[in-house]
C-alpha cells in the first residue's frame, strides 16, 4: 500500500512544483519545493496512516446493519439527496474557494481532494448531537464511501482542469486504489456485525483505543517530519478554506434538504453529513498517493480542516439544543390542534 500511485506521481508536471519550498527559503505564495522526509520516517507515517484508515472503516462497518441498508435502498430519497449534496456542494465549494483565493497548484489539489472525499464517521456523532436520523446517517456514510470510488476521480478530473499544471498531475490510480482499500475493512465490519453481533462492542472498543494511540503517534511523527516548515500550513488562505468549507457544507446541505421537503430530522442529518468529510481517507491519499517532495507539509491540511469542522458542528449542535429548549415542541402543538378539531367535530350536530 505504501507504493500506491508511485508511478502516477512520476508524471507530475513542472507547474506543480512552482512555489514549493526551497531549502532554507520560502517563496511568496507559501508552497514548498525541496521538502523531503527521511525514508524510514515517511514509511512509518504512511503505515500508521493506513492503520488509522483501516480502523475507522472497520468501525463504520460494525455500525452498519444490512436491514437498514435495505430499508433505505427501497426508499432512496434521503440517501439520494445526501449523495447529491456530498458530491455536489463540497467539491464545488472547494473549487470556488481555491479559485477565489488564487491558491497555487499544491494547495489547490489538496483542497480539491478534501472537498471530493466522501462523508466521514464523525458525522454520525454530530447527527446524534442534533437529534438526527442515525440510521440515515450511517447508511449515508457507507453509501458515500462506495459511490466515491467512481465519483471522486471523476470530480477531481473535472475540477483540476481549472488549474494550470493539475490536468494530468493527479495520481488517479493511487486515489482509486486507496478508495477500493477502504471498502475491504468496511465490508469486514458489516460481516462481523451481521454474523457475530456479540463481537461488535469489543471491536469498537479495541478499535477506539488503537485509533487514539495511532493518531497520537502519527501526530508526533508528522511534527518531526515537517519540522521548521510546519507553520506554513497556517497561512491565511489555508485557514480561510479550512474554516469556510465545513460551514458552507453544513449550511447548504441543510438548505438543499429543506428545498427537497425532507423532514427537519433528516435535514439536520444531511447537513452534518455534507459538512463532515472523511479526514482519515483524505490524509491517507495525500500522504500515500503523493511523494513528500510534491505534497510537502500540505498533507496535514485535513487536520486543520477537522478542527474547524468539529468546532463548527459542536457550535451548531449547541445552538440547536438551545433553540429546542426555548421553543415548545412542535409535536405538542400539532397534537393540541388535532384534539381541538376533533372536539369541534363532536359538537357539530
Amino acid at each position: 500500500m505504501h507504493s500506491i500511485g508511485t508511478s502516477a506521481t512520476m508524471n507530475v508536471t513542472e507547474e506543480l512544483y512552482k512555489g514549493i519550498y526551497i531549502e532554507g527559503n520560502i517563496s511568496g505564495n507559501g508552497s514548498a519545493g525541496a521538502f523531503n522526509i527521511p525514508g524510514p520516517l515517511n514509511k512509518a507515517i504512511n503505515t500508521i496512516t493506513i492503520i488509522i484508515l483501516f480502523i475507522t472503516m472497520i468501525s463504520l462497518g460494525c455500525k452498519m446493519e444490512i436491514t437498514k441498508i435495505k430499508s433505505h435502498i427501497l426508499k432512496p430519497k434521503g440517501v439520494g439527496i445526501a449523495l447529491l449534496a456530498q458530491f455536489g456542494i463540497m467539491p464545488l465549494t472547494a473549487y470556488s474557494l481555491a479559485k477565489t483565493l488564487q491558491m497555487d497548484p499544491i494547495k489547490a489539489v489538496t483542497v480539491l481532494i478534501c472537498g471530493c472525499c466522501p462523508g466521514g464517521s464523525l458525522s454520525n456523532i454530530f447527527s446524534l448531537a442534533v437529534k438526527g436520523d442515525m440510521n440515515l446517517s450511517i447508511v449515508m456514510t457507507t453509501c458515500s464511501s462506495i459511490v466515491a470510488l467512481g465519483m471522486m476521480p471523476l470530480l477531481l478530473f473535472v475540477f483540476c482542469q481549472g488549474f494550470p499544471g493539475l490536468e494530468n498531475a493527479v495520481p488517479y490510480v493511487g486515489i482509486m486504489t486507496a478508495l477500493a482499500f477502504t471498502l475491504v475493512p468496511c465490508t469486514i465490519g458489516i460481516v462481523i456485525n451481521h454474523y457475530k453481533p456479540n463481537y461488535t462492542p469489543v471491536v469498537l472498543k479495541v478499535g477506539l483505543s488503537l485509533l487514539i494511540i495511532s493518531t497520537i503517534l502519527v501526530s508526533i511523527l508528522s511534527g518531526f517530519a515537517v519540522g521548521n516548515v510546519l507553520w506554513t500550513i497556517f497561512m491565511p488562505d489555508v485557514l480561510t478554506v479550512a474554516a469556510l468549507m465545513p460551514l458552507i457544507g453544513f449550511t447548504l446541505g441543510y438548505a438543499m434538504s429543506v428545498l427537497c421537503r425532507m423532514s427537519p430530522q433528516c435535514s439536520r442529518t444531511i447537513s452534518m453529513e455534507t459538512g463532515c468529510q472523511n479526514i482519515q481517507l483524505c490524509v491517507a491519499i495525500l500522504k500515500v498517493a503523493f511523494t513528500p517532495e510534491v505534497i510537502g507539509p500540505m498533507f496535514l491540511f485535513p487536520l486543520i480542516y477537522i478542527m474547524f469542522q468539529c468546532g463548527e458542528a459542536l457550535l451548531l449542535a449547541l445552538c440547536f439544543r438551545c433553540y429546542q429548549t426555548l421553543k415548545p415542541p412542535a409535536e405538542d402543538a400539532r397534537t393540541y390542534c388535532t384534539v381541538e378539531v376533533k372536539q369541534d367535530e363532536v359538537k357539530q350536530p
